[in-house]
């Protein structure tokens, strides 16, 4: 069982407690995005347990009419112990998700993980088009990514970015990354045709959404993190093509803790939640 507070951020620690949440957010006309927490792996048992346990998650989700879908981390599925371990589970669950006709992102980690992350997608979405990939704006390189996965099918997925890399590849102010985050999303509107993903609670850059959707016709959602300006997406859902991230499983510290520490904001929240009443 959850602490108290925590249940805010993560949807239990069962995929039938995230198969729950995702089925009240869709009252709500919210999608729901079912990421199992885990990372950073370098036993390639955990990696195979990960694996079967999201070909099960796909399995329950593709026999019902939920508006759901799922995200994968490339170290959760085995990534630190090789690129084989990584490619041969991203196949497994990638194959799955094709039976049941699910939609598979492909999360973006460190900067040390973006070149395996684009092969992968690459190499997989040909073929299994129902497939999305992340990239952060922070990093220098993002805007070449961008030519790049503009010729391929498949959704992008763009966010600010964390895990704090080094100066020589990303964006340190946070002015430079929102003039990157906002330079990029009109890059994507104009050269993307299978839609464009935003990743943000940013209204300036929700607004810029829509405002870029009226005038290139781009299919687009936005994506927000579970517990993050919750009531503000019940509203922005009546008008917007809205989903939430939504972690589940038994390795929540980490992430959770994460959210605590990745901005002031983001902090009090937590910490405000975490209180007693």
């Amino acid at each position: 069982m959850l602490p108290p507070g925590v249940n805010r951020f993560v949807a239990g620690e069962t995929a039938a407690g995230a198969i729950d949440h995702a089925a009240d957010l869709n009252d709500d006309n919210i999608g729901a995005i079912l990421n199992l927490l885990g990372e950073h792996y370098t036993d390639s048992r955990n990696a195979a347990a990960d694996t079967r346990a999201y070909e099960r998650l796909i399995a329950d989700i593709g026999g019902t009419d939920l508006r759901a879908c799922v995200s994968v981390k490339p170290t959760q599925l085995g990534l630190n112990v090789s690129k084989a371990c990584f490619r041969e589970h991203l196949s497994a669950i990638v194959d799955r998700a094709a039976e049941h006709d699910v939609f598979v992102w492909l999360d973006m980690e460190d900067h040390t993980t973006t070149d395996a992350t684009l092969d992968a997608f690459e190499n997989y979405v040909h073929e299994h088009r129902k497939m999305g990939v992340c990239v952060q704006a922070n990093h220098k390189r993002t805007g070449e990514d961008l030519e790049r996965l503009a010729g391929l099918p498949g959704k992008v997925r763009l966010v600010k970015g964390a895990y704090d890399p080094p100066a020589a590849v990303a964006h340190q102010s946070d002015e430079r990354v929102d003039e990157a985050t906002a330079a990029h999303l009109r890059t994507m509107f104009a050269a993307f045709d299978d839609g464009v993903a935003l990743g943000s609670h940013d209204p300036e850059l929700v607004t810029l959404a829509a405002d870029l959707h009226a005038k290139h016709g781009t299919p687009y959602e936005v994506q927000m993190l579970m517990g993050v300006r919750t009531a503000a997406q019940r509203e922005l859902a009546k008008h917007h093509n809205l989903w939430q991230y939504v972690p589940y499983g038994r390795k929540w510290p980490s992430y959770f803790y994460r959210r605590l520490t990745e901005s002031s904001s983001s902090a009090s929240l937590a910490v405000r939640a975490l209180s007693p009443l």
